[in-house]
């Protein structure tokens, strides 16, 4: 069995990716929650971790005969090539290397939105995002861009009678964005409303919803993962 070692699903955006992915498609793995109680080397996370792998970060997915894959990225090309029957990337090949490239943008950029707008799926913060909006250019830059690579994908020929999602059907590009759905419900950040419904949509897709009511069920509040709130 397929294990998959994540962080808090609370907070740990890169960890949501790849379990919302393989959940969507019923893909059977075991989960394995790592608590964040530090990111210091000599933290039990950070412990734990290290028993699995080298990187020291999660998400780690792990087969049974040891080999690890880990980075977002990586495991979602990898789970794209062990299950070639499923659609996970567009069937087209210049969809999916637009599928690809919005997934490497949003792998390697929008550090403002990151660092500002935590991902935080229990918290209710509409007041600290419109301050964010006003007092951070580069987190308006960032929220600017990603609107306009979400409208360009849904404004695509033929897209709406595939599905909702960006590329018609949910996919690897999906799941990758889903954290960052997550950060315009908990920071209110403002979208068109064509953005809105496939936000919406991600939202409602099940393995969205399966991940935040575990997230919502945690009730783990840590401090150095909040830099909004001082309690709930």
């Amino acid at each position: 069995m397929t294990t998959l070692y994540i962080g808090n699903k609370n907070y740990s955006s890169w960890s949501m990716r790849p379990w919302v992915l393989m959940r969507q498609f019923g893909l059977p793995f075991t989960e394995v929650k790592l608590r964040f109680d530090a990111f210091t080397a000599d933290s039990q996370f950070k412990t734990r971790l290290a028993a699995v792998s080298k990187a020291g970060k999660v998400p780690a997915l792990v087969e049974d005969d040891g080999f690890v894959v880990w980075d977002t990225l990586a495991i979602a090309e990898y789970l794209a090539e062990r299950h070639p029957e499923l659609p996970l990337w567009p069937s087209d090949a210049r969809q999916r290397a637009r599928a690809r490239s919005y997934c490497a943008e949003m792998h390697s950029g929008f550090g403002a939105l990151r660092n500002h707008c935590a991902m935080n799926i229990e918290a209710q913060l509409p007041e600290v995002g419109a301050r964010l909006l006003a007092e951070e250019p580069a987190v308006r830059a960032d929220l600017d861009r990603l609107v306009a690579l979400w409208s360009e994908a849904l404004a695509q020929p033929g897209r709406a009678q595939r599905g909702p999602f960006l590329f018609g059907a949910f996919g690897i590009v999906d799941a990758y964005f889903a954290p960052v759905v997550a950060r315009l419900r908990t920071y209110a950040l403002p979208v068109p409303t064509e953005v809105q419904a496939w936000a919406d949509a991600v939202w409602a897709a099940p393995g969205v919803e399966a991940w935040v009511a575990d997230a919502l069920a945690e009730q783990d509040f840590i401090a150095f993962e909040e830099p909004h709130r001082s309690g709930r």
